[in-house]
């Protein structure tokens, strides 16, 4: 039997929250509404979510606060559905850990295929043997042991760059900035555009490449960071 699917609305629009809702159960996912930031809070404390569906404007706590507090914690796929749809707000939006930004008023088959597309996309990327190991293509990173193989080969990485590759990997479809990836392994500030990032990622990158020179494991979006190439 399959595993239900089981995703959050976040939208403290009724009409508009029970529209969601509808959308999911037609594809056969459980879906659960939170009204509210606070109410969301609470739901993602108690249980495991396979999607987040994020209204931005939103009593309690703002969508914004909501999407920190996701992101900090794990590698739940978000979908932010917001009418402010400036390009601005998509950018920071997606900069800050969403995965998808759809802008209100929204096509209901739009909305159901972006949420399969994304699902898939997860699916494919979170397929793990075992519980300590993550893989990606034919990296198998082993977090117990802290070793790395591609295509059967051991990697030698630095500490930094098997921390690079174990946040990419944590969170597959996620976009990170140079800001993310510096203040996250570097537990310091970024103050702006330095070479230290970019160096670790170009080495990285040449260790994964020299151990299979025909596959491509890291994308740059530009002007917005790094992600892993699905």
């Amino acid at each position: 039997m399959a595993q239900q699917i089981n995703i959050l609305v976040v939208e403290d629009d009724n009409d508009i929250n029970q529209l969601l809702c509808k959308i999911i159960k037609k594809s056969n996912y459980y879906a659960q509404p939170a009204y509210s930031g606070t109410e969301a809070l609470i739901y993602l404390e108690k249980k495991e979510w396979d999607l987040v569906l994020l209204d931005l404007m939103l009593p309690g706590m703002t969508g914004e606060e909501i999407l920190a507090e996701i992101t900090s914690k794990g590698s739940v796929p978000v979908i932010i559905i917001s009418a402010k749809s400036e390009q601005q707000t998509k950018v920071k939006g997606l900069r800050s850990g969403a995965d998808d930004f759809i802008a209100k008023p929204f096509d209901v088959e739009e909305v159901s295929a972006r949420i399969d597309s994304l699902l898939r996309r997860y699916k494919r990327a979170n397929v793990a043997p075992k519980g300590n190991q993550l893989v990606h293509k034919d990296v198998h990173l082993d977090l117990e042991a802290k070793k790395v193989t591609v295509n059967g080969i051991k990697l030698a990485l630095t500490a930094r760059e098997y921390k690079i590759l174990v946040l990419l990997m944590t969170s597959p479809n996620k976009v990170f900035s140079k800001s993310n990836l510096f203040e996250s392994i570097w537990n310091e500030p970024f103050y702006g555009d330095d070479n230290t990032v970019n160096v670790h990622m170009s080495n990285l990158r040449n260790k994964l490449t020299k151990a299979n020179p025909t596959e491509e494991y890291i994308e740059t979006i530009w002007g917005m960071g790094y992600r892993l190439k699905s």
